[in-house]
């Protein structure tokens, strides 16, 4: 079964917006068994979708059709379905009767232009949307079946769980011989990765990806068919030992995601005092439901004043080291922790640019700290010639792996490759 998707929308195809979309859909399929072999994005022009219909319906055998079954005339999905099909738009009368009675349910008077929502090609089978306004639907045209579904992204998202996936399923017979593991790593770059992985001889139907998503690289092992599916575990022990401290999660986007599972339900706590990162390290976790049961608080002590008046930081340490420094940073891990005695605290320094620098610490440097019951751990880092926000980025990641590292027992300071590091 050859699966495809095609993206609508001026502002997808002029960068305007991240189709984030068309990533989770992927992503979700693959969950599945199921890989996503194309991906095609036209704008709102009548005559591009029409053609884009045309042409893709003699190649996949299913196409998700993303967007362009608002009310506006620039949603043209439908109507650009219907001329493909050579056939008339003809108004669903159960849809209809949804729309007004959502309209009613809610107080609102329905425009005129909402009753578009209501037309389909006459061929079409209505898909149900129980969370807005437009209707999917699903034709058959020569050789694929087209599922179409709204472009916003809760609708879609559960459009695709509820009513793609068992239509999918329905239709074709899905083997799922198709596996896919992913590895988080941090510090190498994506050359000096696929060198070290080079070295793998891969099984026949497997094969290695790579997706830079700083302050990440994410690594993606495929297999395709039985015998390389049963191989999968072989080739990732090889991965992990060439990876080394550069592996920090596996199946997991970020380390904020990897911390959280760490921590949630376990009874731990956690405390943060951010200066360069501005509140970076609390604002990942708490995107993460149900990070309340360990983040205590999250302070962003920028000045100095805050860093004395709020975690108790020596003035005289600020006057003596600075506040990029070893000093300064555990003093405000050990302050952040004590204020409700939470189980672990980070705290972060740094001069993130692009001004700010001097010839001992220029632009790029950061301390860290990882403060327990039992002590403090810290290090300066080095990260010249990157953005201020990737050096916000990287220094976060830096942080939570410390924290990783101690949630597991392993050493909390190690040397990263590309990220330097001062020493003591």
């Amino acid at each position: 079964m050859k699966l495809e998707m095609i993206c609508t929308g001026e502002e997808v195809l002029a960068g305007q917006i991240v189709d984030t979309n068309a990533a989770w859909f992927a992503s979700t399929m693959m969950e599945h068994g199921i890989e996503c072999q194309r991906r095609v994005t036209v704008g709102d022009r009548l005559e591009d979708l029409v053609s884009v219909f045309e042409e893709r319906s003699h190649h996949a055998d299913i196409i998700l059709v993303n967007g362009g079954l608002g009310p506006t005339s620039d949603d043209l999905s439908t109507e650009a379905m219907a001329i493909t099909k050579g056939e008339v738009l003809v108004e669903n009368s159960v849809w209809r009767e949804r729309l007004e009675d959502w309209f009613t349910r809610n107080g609102r008077v329905m425009a005129a232009s909402n009753l578009k929502q209501a037309l389909l090609p006459a061929s079409a089978l209505m898909i149900d949307n129980p969370v807005g306004t437009a209707c999917g639907f699903a034709v058959k045209h020569n050789r694929a079946w087209f599922f179409f579904t709204p472009g916003v992204p809760f609708e879609f998202k559960q459009m695709v769980v509820e009513q793609f996936i068992p239509f999918v399923k329905q239709h074709f017979n899905i083997t799922g011989d198709v596996a896919l593991r992913k590895y988080l790593t941090l510090g190498q770059g994506e050359s000096a990765l696929a060198d070290e992985l080079e070295k793998i001889e891969l099984p026949e139907g497997t094969t290695l990806g790579y997706r830079s998503s700083m302050p990440h690289i994410e690594i993606k092992l495929f297999a395709r068919g039985k015998m390389a599916i049963a191989q999968l575990d072989k080739v990732e022990a090889q991965i992990r030992f060439l990876l080394g401290n550069a592996l920090v999660a596996d199946e997991k986007k970020s380390l904020a995601e990897e911390i959280h599972s760490l921590l949630v339900g376990t009874g731990l706590t956690l405390s943060v005092a951010e200066s360069c990162t501005g509140g970076m390290i609390a604002s990942q976790l708490i995107d993460f439901p149900g990070s309340s049961s360990y983040l205590d608080h999250g302070l962003v002590t920028y000045s100095n004043e805050s860093k004395v008046k709020v975690l108790g930081v020596k003035p005289e340490t600020l006057d003596d080291h600075g506040a990029v420094s070893i000093a300064t940073v555990e003093e405000m891990a050990k302050g952040v922790r004590a204020i409700l005695d939470s189980d672990y605290a980070l705290a972060t320094s740094g001069i993130a640019g692009p001004g700010g620098g001097t010839d001992e610490k220029p632009v790029g440097t950061v301390a860290i700290a990882l403060a327990t019951k039992g002590g403090v751990y810290s290090q300066m880092i080095r990260l010249p010639r990157r953005s201020r926000d990737l050096v916000r980025s990287l220094s976060t990641a830096v942080a939570f792996d410390m924290l990783r590292r101690e949630l597991l027992g392993e050493a909390v300071i190690i040397d990263y490759g590309s990220i330097g590091r001062f020493k003591k």
